[in-house]
C-alpha cells in the first residue's frame, strides 16, 4: 500500500461538514486544516451549499481536483457508500473517524469497508479513530487547536490504537522537549494496521524512532508484526495494554481487539531485542533516548554528580532496572582523581557514583566525562547536574555535548526543567543528546539502551 497521499496529502475532502453545528468532528477537521496547513481543503455534505465562504460539494466526485485524501466523518451506517464514492472518484486513501463498527458490535459493517477496499487497493486508517497528524502538513484529529499541545517537529512517530493515549503522549512530548515526526491514530485498524505503518515509517526520512501503543493483535498479527520490528533498521518500542484480566477485557470493549497473552508477548519482544516499556514514563524517556542513540548496551553506567545523595538515588533507581553501576578500578579512580581541580581532589569520591561535590566547578565534569568515555568499564554515562552549584555555569551542557562529539560515548543527563536553567538544558538538546528533568528518566534513558539489545 503507499500511503504516502495520507501523510503529505496535497488535496483533502472533509466529508460529513455540518451547516448547523459548528463543533461537528468534520467542521473542526476543516476548520484547523483550512487556517493552518498547506493542503488544499474540501468540504463535503449532500445536501451542498456554503460554508465560511466555501463551496460545499455534495459529492467527493464533484470536487474539481484529484484528492489525496478523504476525512469521513458520518454516522457509520452511511461509511459505505462514502467509502465507495471515494473509490469512484479515485481518491488516494481515507482517514474513517466514524465510530459504531466492531467496537460496538458491528463487526458486520466493518468487514463491508475492509472488502471494498482492499478488492480496489483503497488504504484507509480507523475506523474509530482521531487519524493523522503530520507536522506542518496535516492534522485530521477532530480536536480543537486551542486544546492541542504540538510537539516540536523531531524524530519520534508514534502509533496507537487509542487516540486518547496519543494525545496525552503528545503532551508529555512536548513537556520534555521531545519532538515528532509523525503521530497516527488507528483505532480498529480495519485495514491499515501497525505492519503496515512499520514498513512506512522505516523509510520515513523525518523517523528516527518508531513508537507502538499496541490493544491487541488478530490471529497471528503479534508474531508477525515482532518479527519484522526486530529487523527493523529503526528502534521500536512498544507499549503494551491489556497486562490483566480486567484490562484485557476492556481492551476489546474499546477496539475489538484481542488482548492475547501479555506474559508471552512481552517474553517475546525481549527475545528479539523490540523495546517494551512498561508504562508511559518509560516511553517518553525511551523515545528521546532512542532519538539520540541507536546502539545497545549490556548496562555498564558511570554516574557523575555534584552531590552524594543524588548519586545515591541514582544507583538504587538503577540496580532496580537492572543496570550495573561497578566500582571503579583503582587504576581508573586514580586517572579520575588526578585530572580534577585542587579544591575537589581531596574531598570527591571517584569509585561509582563519582561525587565531585558542591565545589565541583565545569572542568572537573567535564574531566570525569572524558576519562569515562574512555574506558572499557561503562558503556553508558549518566550525568547528574545540579544547575545551583557555585562553580557550574550554563555552558556545561554545551561542553559535556562536546565530550560525546569528540568520543562517541553515549551520556544521558538530568538537569532540573526550570525556565531559569534553561541555557544549561539548550546545550544538550541542541546538540541531540537526551536530558531529563528527572533522576528516574535519565536512568530510563540508559535503560532504553540496554533493552535494545537482544537477549
Amino acid at each position: 500500500m503507499d500511503l504516502k497521499k495520507l501523510f503529505e496529502p496535497r488535496t483533502m475532502a472533509v466529508i460529513g461538514v455540518s451547516l448547523t453545528n459548528d463543533r461537528h468532528p468534520a467542521n473542526v477537521v476543516f476548520n484547523k486544516n483550512l487556517l493552518r496547513y498547506p493542503v488544499g481543503v474540501y468540504p463535503v455534505n449532500p445536501h451542498g451549499g456554503d460554508f465560511q465562504g466555501e463551496k460545499i460539494y455534495e459529492r467527493v466526485g464533484d470536487i474539481p481536483e484529484a484528492v489525496d485524501m478523504a476525512v469521513i466523518a458520518v454516522r457509520a451506517e452511511q461509511v459505505p457508500e462514502v467509502l465507495s464514492e471515494c473509490i469512484r472518484a479515485g481518491v488516494g486513501g481515507a482517514t474513517v473517524i466514524s465510530g459504531g463498527f466492531a467496537e460496538s458490535g458491528r463487526k458486520d459493517l466493518q468487514e463491508r469497508l475492509v472488502a471494498m477496499a482492499r478488492e480496489a487497493g483503497f488504504p484507509f486508517v480507523g475506523p474509530n479513530c482521531l487519524g493523522i497528524y503530520s507536522p506542518g502538513r496535516v492534522d485530521t484529529f477532530f480536536l480543537p487547536n486551542e486544546r492541542m499541545v504540538r510537539p516540536e517537529t523531531g524524530g519520534v512517530a508514534m502509533v496507537s490504537q487509542s487516540g486518547g493515549i496519543l494525545v496525552d503522549q503528545m503532551v508529555k512530548f512536548s513537556g520534555e522537549g521531545v519532538g515528532m515526526s509523525r503521530a497516527v491514530s488507528i483505532g480498529n485498524k480495519a485495514m491499515i494496521k501497525e505492519l503496515d505503518l512499520l514498513r512506512y515509517l522505516e523509510d520515513d526520512p523525518g523517523t528516527k524512532v518508531i513508537a507502538f501503543y499496541v490493544e491487541g493483535f488478530g490471529k497471528n498479527e503479534g508474531r508477525e508484526f515482532v518479527l519484522a520490528a526486530s529487523r527493523s533498521p529503526k528502534p521500536v518500542i512498544v507499549m503494551k495494554a491489556g497486562k490483566s484480566p480486567g484490562g484485557s477485557k476492556a481492551v476489546s470493549s474499546h477496539t475489538a481487539s484481542l488482548g492475547g497473552d501479555y506474559k508471552v508477548f512481552t517474553e517475546v519482544l525481549a527475545q528479539y531485542g523490540v523495546v517494551e516499556a512498561k508504562n508511559e514514563s518509560e516511553l517518553v524517556s525511551f523515545c528521546e533516548s532512542l532519538s539520540c542513540y541507536h546502539h545497545g548496551m549490556d548496562g555498564r553506567i558511570g554516574i557523575i554528580s555534584g552531590s552524594g545523595g543524588h548519586g545515591a538515588m541514582s544507583v538504587d533507581i538503577s540496580t532496580a532496572h537492572g543496570l550495573e553501576v561497578r566500582t571503579f578500578t583503582e587504576a581508573l579512580q586514580s586517572a579520575l582523581r588526578q585530572g580534577v581541580s585542587p579544591a575537589v581532589r581531596g574531598i570527591a569520591s571517584f569509585a561509582n557514583p563519582i561525587d565531585l561535590t558542591g565545589s565541583a566547578v565545569d572542568d572537573d565534569f567535564v574531566h570525569a566525562a572524558t576519562i569515562l568515555s574512555r574506558t572499557e568499564e561503562v558503556e553508558c554515562i549518566l550525568l547528574l547536574l545540579l544547575p545551583y552549584l557555585p562553580g557550574c555555569t550554563m555552558d556545561l551542557g554545551a561542553r559535556l555535548s562536546q565530550v560525546y562529539r569528540r568520543e562517541g560515548k553515549p551520556l544521558v543527563a538530568y538537569v532540573p526543567h526550570v525556565e531559569k536553567y534553561r541555557m544549561l538544558i539548550e546545550g544538550f538538546e541542541l546538540n541531540n543528546l537526551p536530558v531529563s528533568p528527572s533522576i528516574e528518566g535519565a536512568v530510563l534513558m540508559a535503560e532504553a539502551l540496554r533493552r535494545c539489545r537482544p537477549c
